[in-house]
């Protein structure tokens, strides 16, 4: 057969490919990054629970339900954070109020924080101001029933 001038020359085993010469110098660099923060010895670790991370400002934590200035509960029972709720976690039973000034107010208000997502949808939605989310944060518990936070709960955080 004759020679042809365009075919391609053999490739010798041992040799490396071009594949291979592209991933050597992102290999280099990336342990030379892991190296850098080796050394460099600048961390980031608390030392939980003596020293606590302060949360961002406008982080949404745990639940609340606020109390007017009589200090009674300013909920009326309106169903509006139950309504824009996109976990549904909040249950809502009214009842009628014992003073002049509203119909109703909560007999029953529980929210299973497991399914909260934190949205923050029912502090927004609520038009009195009665429930807001607060800064707090990992309260640890060891059972389910314990995350489902009841009126009393709410209202003493």
């Amino acid at each position: 057969m004759g020679h042809d001038a365009h075919a391609e020359p053999e490739k010798k085993p041992g040799k490396l490919g071009l594949l291979g010469k592209a991933y050597l110098p992102a290999i280099a660099q990336g342990l030379l990054h892991t190296l850098g923060h080796i050394v460099k010895w600048d961390h980031n670790t608390l030392n939980y629970p003596d020293e606590k991370r302060a949360p961002f400002p406008g982080y949404r934590g745990e639940h609340r339900l606020t109390r007017d200035e009589q200090g009674r509960e300013k909920c009326v029972a309106c169903f509006m954070c139950s309504t824009v709720c996109p976990a549904h976690c909040i249950e809502i039973v009214a009842e009628e109020a014992p003073w002049p000034d509203r119909e109703k107010r909560p007999k029953i208000f529980n929210i299973d924080m497991m399914r909260c997502i934190y949205c923050g949808m029912c502090e927004w939605a609520c038009p009195c101001e009665a429930i807001e989310l607060t800064e707090v944060f990992n309260i640890p518990v060891r059972t389910r029933a314990e995350k489902i936070y009841d009126k009393e709960r709410l209202l003493s955080n």
